[in-house]
């Protein structure tokens, strides 16, 4: 009986410190399952600033957009009228050649006209081509976006 306690003893000393490790390392996973929590509420705190960041870069892009939207049209509509106007310039051309008054100044009026136009068809052309670089910007935005909502999904 009493070799039988001894064992019995024994066992207990050995489940209690088995306990007692398994405690100790259940203690350990706990902690490390709260640092885990607080450092994934960080991550997505982050994510959401970024996200939120994005979004106001997007905006701000939005706006330069429609203004270089609505510059190109208002370029669009001056190099009509400056077009309308080389026309009427060169029908006047023609009109003193004919008549041979005053043909220098006339000359002088439709090359000035032609310079304007011509100036004024490159400035169109660069504000077409921001235009269309800022749309491709949007995309890429755009895109990110998508790219960020797929990863905070998963």
């Amino acid at each position: 009986l009493k070799e039988e306690n001894a064992i019995l003893r024994n066992k207990i000393n050995k489940l209690q410190i088995l306990s007692e490790t398994q405690a100790d390392k259940m203690r350990k996973l706990e902690k490390k399952l709260e640092e885990n929590k607080i450092k994934e509420e960080k991550e997505a705190r982050d994510l959401e600033a970024m996200v939120q960041h994005v979004e106001q870069n997007l905006q701000l892009m939005t706006k330069r957009a429609a203004k270089a939207e609505n510059s190109a049209a208002k370029l669009r509509q001056e190099n009509a009228q400056l077009q309308a106007e080389l026309r009427n310039s060169r029908l006047e051309k023609e009109e003193l050649r004919a008549g041979q008054a005053g043909l220098a100044a006339a000359k002088q009026n439709a090359e000035a006209a032609l310079q304007q136009l011509l100036q004024v068809t490159a400035s169109s052309r660069a504000s077409i081509r921001q235009l269309l670089s800022g749309a491709e910007s949007l995309q890429l935005v755009a895109d990110l976006l998508k790219s960020i909502d797929r990863i905070s999904e998963v």
